[in-house]
């Protein structure tokens, strides 16, 4: 069992989300129930996955939820991406959460790789 706490890139990823909470609150009102609910959904599943999975006896178990992990950040980038290409946010919004979301892929990567 993992203390979920510990984990930096669970750290990393709530903080994320007050950032994605943040760069959606600019978003057009008529996005409320569309792009903005989608990625602060995604971007919420990021640290609740990574807590959920803490309590799990197993490495595989882990490591499977740790995948579901990473395909909600990958989800996230593709919204953020979506969301510039519908300049809802510019390319300078997007630098900051796309590096954050790059450093929480690659520290859940390693880690998973670790239960192996």
């Amino acid at each position: 069992m993992h203390r979920f706490k510990d984990l930096e890139f669970w750290k990393k990823s709530r903080l994320f989300c007050s950032e994605i909470y943040a760069i959606t609150s600019k978003f057009p009102e008529s996005e409320k129930f569309g792009l903005t609910n989608q990625l602060k959904r995604a971007s919420v599943s990021i640290p609740s996955n990574i807590a959920e999975v803490s309590s799990r006896q197993s490495n595989k178990d882990f490591s499977r939820f740790l995948q579901i992990t990473l395909s909600s950040a990958y989800e996230v980038e593709t919204q953020l991406l979506i969301a510039s290409d519908l300049n809802f946010i510019n390319h300078e919004e997007l630098d900051s959460p796309l590096k954050s979301l790059e450093s929480i892929i690659t520290m859940t990567s390693k880690f998973k790789s670790t239960l192996n």
